[in-house]
């Protein structure tokens, strides 16, 4: 039961919701990051507690994800896009045992991506607001390619890690009602949001008040970083499905 708690602390929301959200003394930034350094110490901790919860707190992980994808709807912020997705996935987590810290790895790197984009938007629009620097597919093709990769990676597109993990599990698990709930959920929760935050961002007609940037040479570089490794778990995630297969 411990574990379970600290597993819930770590990766669905729960601190952020009844402490942080109403803070005026945490910015969306430092929420992120925090919120990626709790998911990164829940996968390490996979390493020496079995990640094994009873369906109560798998259940309590669930009404969190649901109400984080509402959130998530409300956002325009690319910062408190990134922590939400991660409170969204946290049932994966809780009921996938050990996939899902391979799935929950593949979610960080490509919320590391996202927080990059949130980086480079608060440096040269003032803000990691979206709604009003649409366009960016005409204006500045490498942001719009990059924030595509991530989001389709985050919106569970086959053959990016996310959905290879995923699916995954799906061939390796037993299937009950909770099984169900949680694998409709978060696959349409994820989808629907990428899609959304892709419509509004990337597309549309480019706004004439804005002074469109690309990438820096050292922001391309950091961005490919990240889509290599993005690659290299999508090489890992094919070989875990030939292992099932085979």
């Amino acid at each position: 039961m411990i574990a379970s708690i600290a597993y819930l602390i770590l990766v669905s929301g729960l601190p952020y919701y009844l402490l942080l959200e109403k803070s005026k003394l945490f910015s969306s930034k430092s929420i992120f990051i925090l919120s990626a350094v709790m998911l990164v110490g829940a996968i390490a901790l996979t390493f020496f507690v079995e990640n094994k919860h009873s369906d109560s707190f798998v259940i309590i992980s669930y009404v969190s994800a649901v109400f984080s994808i509402y959130k998530a709807t409300k956002t325009t912020n690319f910062y408190k896009l990134g922590y939400y997705f991660i409170f969204i996935n946290a049932p994966f987590f809780m009921l996938f045992e050990e996939q899902g810290a391979f799935y929950s790895l593949s979610l960080l790197v490509s919320l590391i991506g996202i927080f990059s984009i949130a980086n480079f938007y608060e440096k040269h629009y003032g803000s990691a607001n979206y709604l009003y620097v649409r366009g960016v597919t005409l204006a500045t093709p490498v942001v719009g390619l990059s924030i595509t990769l991530y989001l389709i990676t985050l919106g569970l597109y086959p053959p990016l890690p996310n959905a290879l993990f995923f699916l995954t599990y799906i061939f390796n698990s037993e299937v009950d009602t909770l099984w169900y709930l949680v694998v409709v959920t978060l696959y349409f929760g994820n989808f629907l949001i990428s899609m959304k935050v892709l419509e509004k961002s990337i597309f549309g007609k480019t706004n004439p008040d804005i002074h469109y940037v690309d990438l820096t040479y050292r922001d391309k570089v950091t961005h490919i970083i990240i889509m290599g490794i993005l690659v290299l778990l999508s090489f890992f995630g094919v070989k875990e499905i030939v292992s099932w297969v085979l």
